[in-house]
């Protein structure tokens, strides 16, 4: 378990519903089923399936696996990352819109809260501005009353994040970022969230760093391991801090995954695979 600076416990390891498409329930019971204790969604059509993550949670309510046994991590997502179908109604104010787009997203996944609430992108990629500081301000105003344990942003520069956290009532106690080996797997912005007490959650970590898996140096580690390039890389996001995410469709990788929090890496293993692609 892992803890932000508001106290709240994660579990170490998530597992992602994104591009699941009609197999989102089947395969969030099948991570459940195999270990995975966290779910990260969001309420945008385009590359998730909310209401089927929903359908999961509620068969494995009669499986006997209760809602508070898992942690549920979903996401507003601004207008710009829609597509026509979105969840509110994007002529309304943007506080009115993360309300809305909250209460359809307690109704999908058949819940009345959510763990963790996520920003799915700041609106601009430089800087923060007023729309930005509008969805912030009605996602602290959730937090405030209990409807999500935390709240937090991902697709997030360093500037952006040092911006927020100097200046928002509450600061974010999750980024979700996709990490690149070659910028040193977003180190600058999983300093500042370690400085902040924030728990940095990286995904994409193999697919956007496929030769880094292929590697000789994390080759041989898997070897002296007896372990995947895969799981040598979860093990490594987890020894430097990261809170990694899979998205496997693969019964057998996700039991795999989730067995690299039963081994550990050298120091200097871990330096060497931190510098790999730098």
């Amino acid at each position: 378990m892992l803890r932000a600076y508001n106290n709240v416990a994660v579990p170490s390891f998530m597992y992602g519903t994104a591009w699941k498409k009609e197999a989102t329930a089947e395969l969030v019971i099948m991570a459940v089923a195999a270990g995975f204790k966290a779910i990260d969604t969001a309420n945008q059509l385009i590359h998730y399936q909310e209401v089927l993550v929903g359908e999961a949670l509620k068969s494995l309510q009669q499986q006997g696996i209760k809602r508070n046994s898992l942690f549920l991590q979903t996401k507003f997502t601004p207008a710009g990352g829609q597509d026509h179908r979105t969840p509110y109604d994007p002529t309304a104010d943007l506080t009115t819109q993360v309300q809305q787009s909250f209460a359809s997203s307690l109704a999908h996944l058949a819940t009345d809260y959510v763990d963790s609430y996520v920003l799915h992108a700041p609106f601009s990629r430089r800087g923060l501005g007023e729309a930005d500081w509008e969805v912030w301000s009605a996602m602290e105003a959730l937090y405030q009353s209990g409807k999500t344990k935390m709240i937090g942003v991902s697709n997030i520069t360093a500037a952006q994040l040092i911006e927020l956290c100097e200046q928002a009532d509450h600061k974010p106690m999750v980024v979700q970022n996709r990490c690149y080996a070659v910028l040193a797997w977003d180190k600058d912005v999983r300093e500042i969230c370690q400085s902040h007490g924030i728990i940095y959650q990286g995904f994409s970590l193999l697919t956007a760093n496929r030769e880094v898996l292929a590697a000789p140096q994390v080759q041989q580690i898997a070897r002296r391991l007896g372990a995947t390039a895969a799981q040598i890389i979860f093990r490594f996001a987890m020894q430097i801090g990261m809170l990694p995410l899979t998205g496997t469709t693969s019964q057998q990788h996700m039991r795999e995954d989730l067995q690299a929090e039963q081994f550990a890496l050298s120091k200097e293993e871990v330096q060497r695979i931190e510098m790999i692609a730098v």
